[in-house]
């Protein structure tokens, strides 16, 4: 076991190297954010999370387009 004045500097090593960790890591919230996105609107490209937003979304922005045939099933 480390005592002492050796203690001290292994945790600011380890504090340092988990900072880089991190910092090398990017933005986990955006990334996982874009990644949840799976619906693309086939008119204005506007990504949607679910089914359900979707359809609401095709519904109340492009009511004269016909309803794509993923969104046939689906209750909004």
């Amino acid at each position: 076991m480390a005592r002492g004045h050796q203690k001290i500097q292994s945790q600011q090593k380890n504090a340092k190297k988990q900072a880089e960790i991190k910092k090398a890591k990017g933005h986990d919230q955006k990334t996982a954010a874009k990644a949840a996105l799976v619906f693309t609107c086939l008119v204005c490209k506007s990504q949607m999370p679910d089914p359900k937003t979707f359809k609401q979304h095709f519904e109340s922005k492009h009511p004269k387009s016909p309803l794509p045939p993923e969104l046939e099933g689906v209750e909004a």
